[in-house]
Parts: structure tokens; C-alpha cells; sequence
């Protein structure tokens, strides 16, 4: 057994927490910036999180050169290991001919090119909080050594542009590398937070490019299916929601988009057609009672019904009805349901199901209000 595995296994409350881009970025700020003034490069740093804490980096590498002074930290997600897990987190500091506190982005470091991301338009993919801890670095060591000179930071991860490939930052429109990110300095192991903030930055893109018609898919396989059957949209109009169904359509119901398509398989879109709104296998398991009650609903035999209650996964059930238009369309149908209830709100919804293999087991298209006589609630 491998040592992730055996990391997984944890009991929640055992693992260890990590450090975001964010909070690397700004202790190596802080680090770079004593280096510059006193001429000495510490060993570590500590710096005040915004989660409420105090955390001590260490400084893995640094350079001196040319009136600036570069250091770097390793950066340590905890037994939460994302992307960014081991990254080369960089500060560069000198200093600046205007006054104040100047902030960009190096290489590694992404820059944003689409509207709806909390930074601006052309600006290093620095976010919120992270400017605001570095900048708070900086101030602090200014007043410590009365420094009355401008500052510059530059923010560089040396192995960004690789590690941006495993990230939605190209959706986004963030060219160039990854984010900094992180509201509060520490990564939980496992959290679903900064997935869910991911969406939103996504239903925000999208919103800002004109898109009137979103597509939400629950992964890669289902998202190029989704492609394929909506090749008029552009890239922003496609989102991959994982399991947080409920959370993306409130985000798109919150932005008033006209229009929105579920596109999946079987697995999690027979949850999604009973009201379940977190389809992770973990926060609900198939109900083959209410596919099997679906399917009396359409007119399929009690033979076959048994066949689906005596069903391992909610793919052999789609094996099972294969070619069974009523039993699809009904349950797209509930799907579309379900999630006009959730949304409250003014929109049409299409629901797509697909098989492994890419083909469609059935859909039901703009469903713009409920229909208590069809809508089967098991």
C-alpha cells in the first residue's frame, strides 16, 4: 500500500495541514525583504495567518544580486497534496524609484485575461488576500527598519507554467502559470472549499464573456461529451461542477442566467434525479428502489425491475435499460426537475445522460417549470 493510501486512512482530525501559495509567497517576502535591509538572508520566517495563527517557513534557497535579494520556500500542502504540492514558492525584492508598495507577477505566475475573476484584467493572478499579506509584510518590515524607500515584490514559481496544466487557470483566462491564492494561509486536508470557489470563479468568467447558456458536467469524460454536443458555445460556457450539483446551480440561479444544460452519467445523475444535490459517493448511495420505481412509472416489466434492484452500480442499470427512451427521458426529466426547485428561479434546464462509451442514453430539454404530474418522487 502506497504512503497516500495509508495518508488517506487518517482519521480527519489527525491530518496535517498545509500552507497555501498565498501564505509562501508572503513569508518569502518578508524573508527577501530583511535580507535586502540588513544584509543578512534568515533561515526562517513567521508570519501572522489570516485563519488566526502564526506559521514559520523555511528558506529552502535564496540569491543576492544587482540590489535585490530572491528567496524561495518549498511549498507543503499537508496530507491534502494539490498541484501546487512541492512547488518552488519565489520572492524577489528591491528596491523601487517610485514610492510605495509595488506587486506583480514573475515567471510561473499567472496573468489574468478574462473579466470575472477578482483581479483585474492584465494584472499578475495575485488574489485578495495574498496582496493583502504581502503587503502587510512589507509595511510591517518598513516601520521596523524605517525604511522610506518604494518596494518592489515579485512573485515567481520557477515550475508555475507545468503545474498550470493540471488547473482550470487556462478556462479562466489565466495565461501564463498558476494563482496565488488562499484566504486562510492553511490548506485543510481534503476541503471542498477551494473547489467550490473554483465554480464560482468559473460562473463569474462565464457571465462576464456573455454567456447566456452554461453546461455543468461532473467531470472530464462527461465535459467532452458535453463539447461535442454544444460545439456553438465557447470554452467559458462549460463548467465542471464534480459533485457539487446543488452549489452550481444556486451560483447560476444567483448570476440570472436564462439557460443551463446537466450533462452525465448514470452514476451521479440518478442521484441528482431523486433531489440529491451532493453526488459524492460518500454523501449518498445509488437508490436502485427509486430506479426500479422509475421504471414502473414508464411501463417497464417487473421482471426487469428486479433485474435493476438486484443492480451493483447505477451503470448496469443503464446497461439494463439501454434503448429505453421513456425510462431516460423520465429521468432526465426529474433531474431537470429537481434542480428548477433548487434554483427558484426563472431559467430553462436540459439534462443530458450518457453512457460510458459516449453514447446518449436519453435527454429532456428546456424544462422551465414544474410539473407535478410527471415529477416522480419515488
Amino acid at each position: 500500500m502506497n504512503g497516500q493510501k495509508q495518508r488517506n486512512k487518517k482519521d480527519p482530525s489527525q491530518m496535517r495541514h498545509g500552507y497555501t501559495t498565498g501564505a509562501c509567497a508572503a513569508a518569502m517576502t518578508k524573508a527577501a525583504l530583511q535580507a535586502l535591509v540588513t544584509g543578512e538572508v534568515p533561515n526562517e520566517v513567521t508570519i501572522y495567518l489570516p485563519v488566526g495563527q502564526y506559521a514559520t517557513f523555511k528558506v529552502t534557497a535564496f540569491d543576492r544580486s544587482d540590489g535585490r535579494v530572491m528567496c524561495e520556500t518549498i511549498k507543503d500542502a499537508g496530507d491534502d497534496p494539490d498541484a501546487t504540492h512541492q512547488a518552488r514558492i519565489q520572492s524577489t525584492v528591491t528596491y523601487a524609484k517610485e514610492e510605495g508598495i509595488h506587486l506583480d507577477g514573475g515567471i510561473g505566475v499567472g496573468r489574468v485575461t478574462k473579466a470575472g475573476l477578482p483581479v483585474a484584467v492584465g494584472q499578475a493572478a495575485i488574489n485578495p488576500v495574498p496582496r493583502k499579506m504581502i503587503h502587510g509584510v512589507v509595511q510591517e518590515a518598513m516601520d521596523k527598519y524605517k525604511v522610506n524607500r518604494g518596494i518592489e515584490v515579485v512573485i515567481s514559481v520557477p515550475d508555475g507554467v507545468e503545474i498550470a496544466e493540471k488547473t482550470l487557470n487556462g478556462r479562466l483566462g489565466i495565461i501564463g502559470g498558476i494563482s496565488i491564492l488562499g484566504t486562510r494561509g492553511t490548506v485543510v486536508p481534503f476541503s471542498s472549499s477551494a473547489y467550490m470557489a473554483s465554480i464560482a470563479q468559473a460562473i463569474n468568467v462565464a457571465k462576464e464573456a456573455g454567456c447566456e447558456h452554461l453546461v455543468i458536467t461532473t467531470g472530464g469524460r462527461s465535459e467532452k461529451f458535453a463539447m461535442k454536443q454544444y460545439p456553438h458555445l465557447p470554452e467559458e460556457a462549460f463548467i465542471e461542477m464534480g459533485d457539487f450539483v446543488g452549489f452550481t446551480l444556486k451560483n447560476i440561479a444567483r448570476k440570472k442566467f436564462p439557460k443551463v444544460s446537466l450533462v452525465g452519467m448514470m452514476g451521479k445523475f440518478s442521484k441528482v434525479a431523486q433531489g440529491v444535490m451532493m453526488v459524492h459517493s460518500k454523501s449518498a448511495p445509488v437508490s436502485f428502489e427509486f430506479l426500479a420505481g422509475m421504471a414502473n412509472k414508464v411501463g417497464v416489466s417487473e421482471e426487469i425491475q428486479q433485474d435493476i434492484l438486484q443492480a451493483n452500480t447505477a451503470s448496469q442499470v443503464g446497461e439494463i435499460l439501454q434503448g429505453n427512451e421513456a425510462f431516460f427521458e423520465s429521468l432526465c426529466r426529474n433531474c431537470c426537475y429537481y434542480a428548477l426547485n433548487h434554483m427558484n428561479a426563472s431559467i430553462k434546464v436540459s439534462t443530458t445522460l450518457y453512457a460510458m462509451n459516449g453514447s446518449c442514453l436519453g435527454k429532456a430539454e428546456n424544462i422551465d417549470k414544474l410539473d407535478e404530474d410527471d415529477w416522480y418522487r419515488g
